[in-house]
């Protein structure tokens, strides 16, 4: 058995992540947006306000909406826009999602970004076109989410890019 010193001396410390009032620190790929919202306990529930245009996440009207159920451990990896802002809120269950930043000029170019989403902790996420995205079920049951646009799926020249989940151009795997 090692000297539990010599461990220490090996160990890395870990950094802030969250801030007192609960804010979670992260540096955001640019143009992506978090915004926390609150549960709020009622006599017969719960309400969760999922958005709201005075939060002034953007500027741009919502035109479509969907609702996506993940099966248990369901992927969804790696998705693209070019023209559509997705605006996601996981709705039931536990997600990862996680962002990589290609885009030429960008000042966050090569920068990833990991999220944990549930209803424990309700999050309003505002992804601008061009950054990549892929959506993990981390649980053993059914987990969902809602997706809002601020344009319309057009059937006839869809705007979705795809790379396979395996691909070596992201530097993310995602793992079961």
């Amino acid at each position: 058995m090692q000297d539990p010193e010599t461990l220490l001396q090996k160990a890395v410390k870990d950094h802030q992540t969250v801030l007192p009032d609960g804010t979670v620190l992260m540096d955001l790929i640019d143009g992506v947006q978090c915004h926390e919202t609150k549960n709020i306990i009622t006599g017969n529930g719960m309400t969760t306000e999922i958005f709201r245009h005075d939060w002034a996440l953007h500027g741009l009207a919502i035109q479509h909406m969907v609702h996506v159920s993940f099966r248990p451990g369901g992927l969804s990896a790696w998705h693209l826009h070019t023209r559509q802002t997705d605006h996601i809120f996981c709705t039931a269950g536990s997600l990862r999602l996680v962002l990589f930043d290609d885009r030429p000029g960008s000042p966050t170019r090569g920068r990833l970004n990991i999220f944990h989403l549930s209803r424990m902790r309700p999050t309003l996420l505002v992804l601008p076109p061009h950054i990549w995205h892929g959506i993990q079920n981390l649980e053993a049951a059914e987990s969902s989410f809602i997706n809002f646009f601020d344009q319309q799926f057009c059937y006839e020249d869809p705007d979705d890019w795809r790379l396979p989940q395996d691909t070596d151009a992201i530097p993310y795997r995602f793992v079961p």
